[in-house]
């Protein structure tokens, strides 16, 4: 760690404002791809970066390839880039290079030329066989020749300079080479240098990086006219925290890729940094209102895959298995529809995932043998508009995981709602529902109608209430016994706006509680074809049937 470092950027607790961001998706991301995208897909990939709100993009290497140098000609000449974009061009220190990236560069509204040479201790020992003051003269050579470049070519331009591998780098010769290649620009506040510094291989743990940082930017040349810049990458895994870190000590701009694409491990994610600071309420300047929408372009173009528990972009990062996280999810929701609270604050989610449009009806909640009664009951109420009572959706939990169970998968919506319909509702067997009557004394006597082993017949029942003589008759003529008679109903808020739900909950003489449900456009009605349904539920596992 540098001696000379004050560590301000401990005392930080998080990041108030978003940093410049640049993508180099384009480059970086584009040359660690198996196959690299072709000119129709970096434009395609160009406009997606855009639309997500990017002022910065480095658009390539030109002088590396013909599709790099038709790239960005075909971006100036048919004036692709917004006017409120900047583009960014990478280049070695090496002559025939930096000319011919400007020959790519004629007529560039904003452009940043990015010089870079390699300066870490394995570079020179081992790569390049020369001195630290042969380093420096070849950054300090490169960046005279930026100079004489961009007065001699249409465009406007800006700097930027790099000591690749600073990571790897003495942090007193780091300083030295950039202060001289600052020396040779001299920047101002109308036109200010990007030093860019890299962690090409991430080496240390994230605490050194930004001590690093921090010292780069107490002792760097023109300082106030200098955007200290990040491109972590994710060799140690990493590079989020090598960026938040390195922001809190000082930097002002970061390189990152979408997703984290690029060679080895990836860059630093741009996706993640933005939505962590989105996660305490700090505005990222980038748009990942539609993520599904932005992953769905970016895996077709560039044929990488986001990875299920990738965050907030994975299918999986907002959903639960487990049944405690589930209920505790379910009931922060309601609670949130009960107190509409300012801040978002819901148990096992960081953010609310509409806000990057992801949906809560299939992604924060999904069903297999882990999931529990809340998870169940909360797919139902959301989905198709079934609130069960609590101990129903405890006995429907433990009928679904056994189905998921034996079936060794996750259970769809749909498949949930079939077993619910099929184990519940208007059960008609062995004792069917036909029709009821009742008479006008002032005692609730009742008529039913049943069918009962392919017969149709008449039962008389006397109660203290209509539901109540239907269940007393149910009871004579089928010679069983239950007490403690647990009803509840509500209207169908989804599908027909008509029907009415009732659910009937028996506790049997051996103690089993037993549930049926009841839908019709009549709520008496449902109201039967739910006592039915939970008495043909006793009958069935009982075998007490005997009328």
């Amino acid at each position: 760690m540098p001696a000379e470092t004050s560590l301000n950027w401990t005392r930080k607790e998080y990041i108030t404002e978003a940093p410049t961001w640049c993508s180099v998706d384009l480059r970086d991301g584009n040359q660690a791809l198996i196959v690299p995208m072709n000119l129709e897909e970096k434009l395609e990939y160009f406009k997606l970066l855009v639309d997500i709100g990017f002022k910065e993009i480095e658009v390539g290497f030109p002088a590396a390839s013909e599709t790099e140098f038709a790239f960005l000609r075909t971006l100036i000449e048919t004036d692709l880039i917004p006017n409120d974009v900047t583009i960014q061009v990478l280049t070695q220190s090496r002559e025939h290079i930096i000319r011919k990236t400007f020959e790519a560069l004629k007529g560039a509204k904003k452009a940043v030329v990015h010089l870079y040479n390699s300066t870490s201790v394995a570079q020179r020992e081992q790569v390049f066989r020369k001195s630290k003051e042969e380093i420096i003269d070849i950054a300090v050579s490169g960046a005279k020749l930026l100079k004489q470049c961009a007065e001699e070519t249409e465009g406007n331009f800006h700097f930027q300079y790099s000591p690749e591998s600073f990571t790897g780098t003495e942090i007193d010769f780091a300083l030295d080479i950039c202060n001289s290649v600052l020396d040779v620009w001299q920047p101002t506040a109308e036109n200010p240098v990007i030093i860019n510094l890299p962690a090409t291989v991430s080496m240390s743990m994230p605490h050194i990086y930004a001590s690093q940082i921090e010292y780069m930017s107490e002792h760097l040349n023109f300082r106030e006219h200098v955007i200290l810049s990040l491109h972590p990458h994710n060799d140690r895994g990493t590079g989020v925290a090598d960026a938040e870190l390195g922001v809190l000590a000082g930097a002002q701009r970061v390189e990152g890729t979408l997703f984290g694409n690029g060679e080895r491990t990836g860059n630093v994610d741009i996706v993640t940094l933005a939505l962590n600071m989105y996660s305490h309420g700090v505005d990222p300047k980038l748009n990942f209102e539609n993520i599904p929408a932005i992953i769905s372009v970016y895996e077709r173009l560039t044929k990488m895959r986001v990875s299920e528990r990738h965050p907030y972009g994975g299918e999986l990062v907002f959903t639960a298995f487990s049944g405690s996280h589930q209920d505790a999810i379910a009931k922060g929701m309601k609670w949130r529809e009960d107190e509409e609270p300012r801040n978002w604050s819901v148990p096992y989610l960081l953010i609310d995932p509409k806000d990057i449009g992801r949906e809560y009806e299939g992604d924060i909640i999904r069903i297999n043998s882990q999931s529990g009664k809340g998870g169940i009951g909360y797919i139902l109420q959301l989905k198709y508009g079934l609130n069960l009572p609590a101990k129903m959706r405890e006995n429907f939990g433990y009928c679904v995981k056994n189905v998921s169970d034996q079936q060794q998968k996750e259970l769809m919506p749909d498949e949930i709602y079939d077993i619910f319909m099929k184990e519940y509702v208007n059960i008609n067997n062995p004792v069917g529902f036909v029709k009821y009557r009742f008479t006008d004394n002032e005692d609730f006597q009742t008529i039913v109608t049943i069918r009962s082993d392919n017969e149709v017949k008449e039962i008389a029942g006397t109660g203290n209430g209509r539901l109540d003589a239907i269940s007393n008759a149910l009871q004579t003529h089928l010679r069983i016994d239950y007490t403690d008679l647990f009803y509840y109903e509500h209207a169908l808020e989804t599908g027909s706006k008509s029907q009415a739900i009732s659910y009937i909950g028996i506790t049997a003489s051996d103690g089993n509680v037993y549930w049926g449900c009841g839908i019709d456009v009549d709520i008496m009605t449902s109201s039967i074809k739910a006592l039915f349904s939970a008495v043909n539920q006793m009958c069935r596992n009982t075998a007490s049937v005997n009328g």
